[in-house]
C-alpha cells in the first residue's frame, strides 16, 4: 500500500523555519512526482511544491518562492520541505501526495498531513 507520512510541523514565529519531512512507504520514490500541498481553515487545497525524483526539477508557488525548498533522499525514501522566512499566512496542514508528472496528472495516495502554524 502506498501511504506518507508528513512529520516536521509546529508553532513558530512568524520569520523562523521548519523543515517538513514525507516518508514514502509501498513504493520508491524513484522516477516519481512528490508534491507538497497545504490547507488553510476556511480554504481551498493549494500546490506549494512539486520535485520530480528522477532529474531534481522543482517548483513553487509564486507565495513560497525564494523562502521554501523542495528536495528528495532517494535513498531514504523521502521528500522534504525546507520553509524559512514563515509568514502567518503559512499557517496550514500541509500534506505531501504522489504524481507521475509535476503538472498535468492527478496527484495521490495523500498523508495524514502535519499542521504548521505561524504566530505574528
Amino acid at each position: 500500500e502506498v501511504q506518507f507520512v508528513e512529520s516536521g510541523g509546529g508553532l513558530v514565529q512568524a520569520g523562523g523555519s521548519l523543515r517538513l519531512s514525507c516518508a514514502a512507504s509501498g513504493f520508491t520514490i524513484d522516477d516519481s512526482a512528490i508534491g507538497w500541498f497545504r490547507q488553510a481553515p476556511g480554504k481551498e487545497r493549494e500546490g506549494v511544491s512539486c520535485i520530480s525524483t528522477s532529474d531534481g526539477s522543482t517548483n513553487y508557488a509564486d507565495s513560497v518562492k525564494g523562502r521554501f525548498t523542495i528536495s528528495s533522499d532517494n535513498a531514504k525514501n523521502t521528500v522534504y520541505l525546507q520553509m524559512n522566512s514563515l509568514e502567518p499566512e503559512d499557517t496550514a496542514v500541509y500534506y505531501c501526495a504522489v504524481s507521475v508528472s509535476c503538472s498535468g496528472s492527478p496527484f495521490g495516495a495523500w498523508g495524514q498531513g502535519t499542521q504548521v502554524t505561524v504566530s505574528s
